[in-house]
């Protein structure tokens, strides 16, 4: 069990293949890059525009025309993750059985339906139950992407920069669905009778659709069950056999004597704390916090808090990747999740202490996607770590995002009721404490991945 299944070069020798590569290998990781990689951001754009416009209808109308008062925003928000972990229990079990290119695809059309049925939303009942849905079919996507593309077609130290250029696709979601909201506010308000949220619902189901169409046929699958329609047999076998001469075992089905044998291993406890630590430094970010604080300030119309709100998530895609491609070719996982993370911090302590010059609290909402930027170096670790083992990899993905995830389904209504907005003296401190824990916990997993490689 190493970090990485080819040595790190020095700064100096930055390079985008490594030196083993043979000529048709670097020709089949062109093919995958040009084509996987521009999908997975494609897709993941997809899902957080259509994860992420609540906050953005939130702050564009709906909370004054479906006459929310109290903590409606966090419990739809609350009601989005509980669907998610329900979600991905089924796929637990199913990510080496079925493949994935009918399985993603599937998902996003399905919560695509979702998004767009809140157009109609009369009620918080009602939108609760759209969100429910939308979560549930979106569930299992981060995980099976990491899978698909971060686990089965590439080695260890090749995954980060990828999975931070895929990552990418959520900043830009969350910048695109704030763009949406803005633009239809603008100019869609009251057409056909519709206020300009529930246009922007409209628009980005019909995003969603054709993207999930396209899945099918550019999802590769993995290498045991692949998707032939741009994979020659020759491509995979070239790719199984670099694969299998990183360490990566390339085929296998999970069972539940599995179960037993990951529970058992200390490494899996600190991956999950790991884990379930990241997702919470973050919960800021996703509690619609800037927007609620842009909207405060009492000087901007709906369109231009949209707009501003944009600005967060527009720096996060530079966080994102400037901390992935330092993980993959200068400084490695752990240490590349310490700088993401203390920047994290940086801006949290300024949100504790909040009595700062406004330009200080600007700033400090502008760093909220560094706990974001290390998400796609933590995940593709976790699939170098478990390289040798389909099942235990597909089972230890799905399972520590559950968890996680299914934390984020409580801390968010104890710590950021919406009540509170935007001051949060409670989450913001939240954060903070698991942005420093999970610095020390990183380097605890990173000497144990050390001492038993």
């Amino acid at each position: 069990m190493a970090e990485s299944t080819v040595p790190r070069q020095k700064w100096w020798k930055i390079q985008w293949y490594s030196d083993d590569d043979t000529p048709e290998e670097r020709k089949l990781l062109v093919k995958l890059d040009l084509i996987v990689v521009p999908f997975a951001i494609v897709a993941y754009w997809v899902k957080y525009i259509d994860q992420a416009n609540l906050n953005n209808a939130y702050v564009a109308g709906m909370k004054e025309d479906l006459s929310f008062a109290g903590n409606e925003l966090v419990q739809l928000q609350t009601m989005y993750t509980v669907g998610a972990v329900v979600g991905m229990l089924p796929f637990m079990f199913i990510f080496t059985y079925i493949p994935m290119h009918w399985t993603i695809p599937f998902m996003d059309i399905m919560w695509g339906l979702f998004t767009l049925l809140q157009f109609r939303g009369q009620s918080f009942g009602e939108m609760a139950a759209y969100r429910f849905l939308i979560g549930f079919f979106e569930a299992a996507f981060f995980p099976a992407m990491h899978y698909v593309f971060a686990g089965s077609w590439y080695r260890g130290h090749e995954i980060a920069r990828r999975g931070g250029l895929f990552y990418t696709g959520l900043n830009l979601g969350t910048l695109t669905a704030g763009l949406i909201a803005s633009g239809a506010s603008a100019r869609l308000e009251g057409v056909h009778g519709l206020a300009g949220w529930r246009w922007m619902y409209i628009i980005c189901a019909l995003i969603t659709f054709p993207v999930g169409i396209m899945g099918y046929f550019l999802i590769p699958g993995t290498i045991d069950q692949p998707n032939r329609w741009f994979l020659t047999d020759d491509d995979i076998k070239l790719a199984k056999k670099r694969l299998e001469r990183g360490g990566h075992v390339t085929a296998g089905t999970f069972k539940a004597s599995h179960i037993k044998e990951i529970f058992r291993s200390p490494q899996f406890w600190v991956v999950l704390v790991v884990d379930v630590l990241f997702w919470n430094a973050g919960i800021h970010k996703s509690t619609g916090s800037f927007l609620l604080w842009i909207k405060s300030l009492g000087r901007f119309d709906k369109v231009r808090v949209n707009e501003l709100g944009t600005i967060a998530p527009a720096l996060g895609i530079f966080y994102n990747l400037a901390v992935c491609f330092a993980s993959d070719l200068l400084i490695g996982p752990a240490w590349a999740i310490t700088f993401a993370s203390v920047m994290n911090a940086l801006g949290l302590i300024i949100l504790v202490i909040w009595r700062v010059p406004e330009a200080g609290l600007w700033f400090a909402f502008s760093t909220m996607y560094w706990s974001n930027a290390l998400s796609s170096v933590l995940h593709g670790w976790v699939n170098t770590l478990l390289r040798d083992s389909p099942q235990q990899r597909s089972f230890t993905l799905v399972l520590i995002t559950i968890i996680a995830q299914s934390s984020t389904a409580w801390t968010p209504l104890l710590t950021f009721p919406t009540v509170e907005a935007p001051r949060y003296p409670k989450g913001y401190s939240f954060c903070l404490g698991c942005a420093l824990l999970l610095i020390a916990t990183t380097h605890i997993l990173n000497i144990y991945v050390k001492r038993y490689s």
